[in-house]
């Protein structure tokens, strides 16, 4: 594995150590119950995968759009 390429792994899986940590250790020094908790990375994920769908729907529509475009331009006479 290349330098870059171990770099890269060992940076991104800190990161998400440091992040569960955080997450972990405000719930306890706030008493947030477990349940809650999963019920806003539930929420989250709804959100994100919400994000996604209306971009996608949204490209969608939009190349849809321009090939109408560029087919009704190259169907007129000139």
């Amino acid at each position: 594995m290349a330098k870059n390429n171990r770099s890269f792994y060992r940076t991104l899986f800190l990161g998400l150590i440091a992040l569960g940590v955080l997450i972990w250790s405000a719930a306890d020094q706030f008493d947030i119950p477990h349940r809650e908790l999963a019920e806003l990375f539930f929420g989250i994920l709804w959100i994100v995968a919400g994000t996604i769908i209306a971009a996608a729907v949204f490209a969608g529509v939009w190349i849809g759009l321009r090939k109408w475009w560029r087919r009704s331009d190259s169907d007129k006479p000139q």
